[in-house]
């Protein structure tokens, strides 16, 4: 009659040699972290209709808002029209005066008028396509809208000074989801920008 063999305990999960593919035990994801103190921000309303006075500017305020829960700090809206140049020059001028986080909203879509990425684009050393489509894709689970917005993010500098420059849509709901995926990834951009760990 053949003895019942002794079976060994359970491993725990750290004890349990690697399976392949899996990371080993010394790499852990870093963690999103709060900013060590508030930083400059600046946010753009880019609309002929609000430049004009025509129409009452509802989604710079919010944005200013939003941002200064995440510790990004924001004295006023600025409100510039649409086309290439004003946005350019606004966005020049809201980073030279010393601005970490710089939030345009208005100008993304198809429209002749919409050029803010056009505007934006050449002030941006490094694009963040990673972030463009994160912001999409959070507003694709709300609207189909969302897809049509060209609205893009970057840096204008890899140094300690740069800036985080993001573009969204005009709508209320179209800042609400850019800073809602932004506003927490500021920290570690602005970190990176310092040379620090990534």
């Amino acid at each position: 009659m053949s003895q019942p063999q002794s079976q060994s305990p359970p491993q725990s999960p750290a004890s349990r040699p690697p399976q392949p593919g899996s990371q080993p035990a010394a790499i852990v994801q870093k963690g999103l972290h709060p900013l060590p103190a508030p930083v400059k921000g600046a946010v753009i309303t880019v609309s002929d209709r609000c430049a004009a006075g025509e129409r009452e500017d509802a989604s710079g305020p919010l944005a200013v808002e939003l941002l200064r829960a995440h510790d990004v700090i924001v004295e006023g809206v600025v409100v510039v029209p649409d086309g290439v140049e004003p946005v350019r020059a606004a966005i020049a001028e809201a980073v030279a005066s010393g601005a970490r986080v710089v939030l345009t909203t208005g100008g993304t879509g198809v429209t002749p008028r919409d050029l803010t990425p056009e505007g934006t684009a050449p002030l941006l050393t490094a694009r963040l396509e990673g972030i463009e489509a994160q912001i999409r894709a959070y507003g694709l689970t709300k609207t189909p809208l969302s897809g049509l917005s060209r609205g893009l993010v970057g840096v204008t500098s890899r140094e300690a000074t740069g800036a985080l420059v993001v573009n969204a849509p005009g709508s209320r709901g179209g800042v609400k989801d850019a800073v809602a995926v932004i506003g927490p990834l500021v920290p570690h951009v602005l970190e990176q920008l310092g040379g620090g760990d990534h």
